[in-house]
């Protein structure tokens, strides 16, 4: 960072996933309306914000008919993922599996529970005994860093794989709306599909839950606001639990939530935004000599230049452009570096100049 803001126009930070577009008015205004919040909000949230919760995922996701009972919202998304294996039950000699290369969160909260994290993206990795102690399966999809998604196909084989072993699917599945190309079911291709999906579950969400957050999609990353769903018991478990913890999202937060899954106008405009940035961002990376892997969903271009990690970071920081070195995000993010697009039009703008004239 510091390297980069040596540059005359300022250091353009492409490093992070911080939304940096306002909040909607609606959203601040319903957070205002529920302001007088004198009594304790629960912890199942309210009956309506989890009634919108199911709505959303009807006509958003494909998801018809979640039970508003087993749905839960959480203090963001990130601290679900931090103590889901804890909640669960897990301990020593338990296996959680996460993606190859993926945010570090996953390993954190195994490491809390006191369980194992083994990086992997099928169940066929493993050797029978590691796969014999698994009992938490992390997918994330659309997947951060790389954007990889999984299709319904592969998500109705890790469900079977999980249900074999008795194992939880917990399906992170925060950057749904933001599908590009064969995903991005506004310019004729797919929607997403979620591990909730009836064409994946067989009609039963037993052992699966799907985690969602409203930060990218209606930046309220400062509003802390999302929410879990799928199995009844283990859901009602979590209400249980997290009711002792204080894990609670404050009444005016639900009701921005329940505000904001109820108008698809703003995700769709902030959809545009990003797929602008990234329909001028993209093509410069590929001029500088980047090849772009995966990137078929969320806010980040999987690139690599051949070479080790830290001499990618190098160069785009000679440009005044900060990076996420790819080996944050495990051994196999080598090679990578992955460039957000979460930065204003201008900053987006200043980081293709620099790019097209360096090459």
């Amino acid at each position: 960072m510091a390297k980069a803001s040596e540059h005359p126009g300022g250091a353009v930070n492409l490093s992070i996933g911080t939304p940096v577009d306002p909040t909607p008015q609606l959203v601040r205004e319903a957070l205002a309306r529920a302001a007088d919040a004198h009594g304790y909000p629960t912890v199942h949230g309210t009956e309506a914000l989890r009634e919108a919760v199911s709505n959303w995922f009807a006509s958003r996701r494909g998801v018809p008919g979640i039970d508003p009972r087993d749905v839960l919202p959480t203090v963001g998304s990130k601290e679900l993922v931090a103590w889901l294996p804890f909640l669960l039950g897990l301990s020593a000699g338990d296996v959680v599996v996460r993606p190859t290369v993926a945010y570090p969160t996953y390993d954190i909260g195994a490491m809390l529970a006191g369980a194992t994290a083994v990086a992997a993206d099928s169940l066929d990795e493993l050797d029978a005994a590691t796969r014999a102690r698994v009992r938490l399966i992390w997918i994330n999809s659309p997947g951060n860093p790389t954007g990889s998604v999984r299709d319904v196909e592969s998500l109705r084989q890790i469900v079977a794989q999980a249900r074999e072993i008795g194992a939880v699917v917990a399906s992170d599945e925060c950057y749904a709306e933001l599908g590009w190309g064969e995903w991005d079911a506004q310019r004729g291709g797919e929607a997403v599909p979620s591990v909730l999906d009836p064409r994946v579950t067989g009609g039963s969400t037993d052992g699966l839950l799907c985690v969602y957050s409203l930060s990218k999609q209606s930046n309220l990353a400062g509003y802390r606001a999302a929410f879990v769903a799928g199995d009844s018991s283990i859901v009602a478990n979590l209400v249980n639990s997290r009711k002792h913890a204080g894990m609670i999202v404050p009444y005016p937060v639900q009701e921005a939530m329940r505000t904001a899954l109820g108008d698809a106008g703003h995700v769709l405009a902030q959809k545009d935004l990003y797929r602008g940035r990234r329909e001028r961002l993209l093509p410069a990376l590929k001029n500088f000599g980047l090849e772009i892997h995966e990137s078929k969903a969320g806010l980040y271009l999987w690139s690599t230049a051949g070479e080790a990690t830290w001499d990618t970071v190098r160069r785009f920081a000679d440009l005044g452009i900060v990076v996420g070195p790819g080996v944050f995000y495990g051994d196999a993010g080598n090679g990578f570096i992955r460039v957000a697009l979460t930065g204003t039009d201008e900053r987006i703008d200043a980081a293709v100049e620099r790019l097209d004239t360096a090459r």
